[in-house]
């Protein structure tokens, strides 16, 4: 991981703080993760990854980058208490509370991908599933239509149209509108960030998995 301003490692402690101070009865269940010890496993776009009070590690042992472990933190500790069941897909722009993080969502997520893939559908294909995605039919019209399990209880999808003669190449991610009942609309930003990032990374690497942390 890149070095990082002294800030972040602020930051990061006290949320480790305050993640260590949780009641957590009942929120196990409720959000998917497993509790080991001082330490709470989080599935992350299908990687284990371990919170304990001083520390978060990716499953190879690394520290995750600043988004990621704020990702996680923000999950736990906002942890709904009814998150309700409206599973209806929407794109980001769509959640109520999103409009100051759209346009840096689009910037940081969906366009990125669409940049880095045009031309290029196999390749985002063989990325996707390099970092947990799944092949899914959403019953949309698309190039290519893709499933990912960022955490236990938020799912994201990937609508891909590739670049032709009339179009530059195009991309969607869609959340189930109860996500931002388990997290804030920054973090659900981030977790498009991170997956753009992941893709890009992955066509870099391919197939090298542990590069990508």
């Amino acid at each position: 991981m890149a070095s990082e301003a002294p800030i972040f490692g602020k930051i990061l402690s006290d949320y480790l703080a305050a993640v260590a101070a949780l009641d957590l009865t009942g929120k196990p269940e409720l959000l998917g993760v497993r509790v080991a010890g001082n330490a709470i496993e989080v599935p992350f776009f299908g990687r284990i990854y371990t919170i304990a009070p001083d520390k978060i590690a990716d499953p190879q042992g690394k520290a995750p980058s600043h988004a990621v472990s704020v990702i996680l933190c923000k999950y736990l500790l906002l942890c709904p208490e009814d998150p309700g069941t409206d599973s209806d897909l929407v794109t980001y722009k769509d959640f109520r509370d999103a409009a100051p993080y759209v346009t840096g969502f689009a910037n940081t997520a969906e366009k990125p991908i669409s940049k880095s893939f045009s031309g290029q559908i196999n390749a985002l294909e063989n990325a996707c599933k390099h970092v947990g995605g799944e092949i899914s039919d959403l019953g949309v019209s698309c190039d290519l239509s893709v499933g990912f399990q960022a955490l236990p209880k938020i799912p994201v999808y990937m609508l891909y149209n590739d670049a032709d003669e009339d179009f530059p190449a195009d991309c969607s991610l869609l959340f189930e509108r109860r996500a931002a009942q388990y997290l804030d609309m920054e973090c659900l930003a981030m977790i498009g960030m991170v997956l753009a990032q992941w893709l890009v990374q992955a066509e870099d690497h391919l197939p090298i998995r542990s590069n990508i942390h």
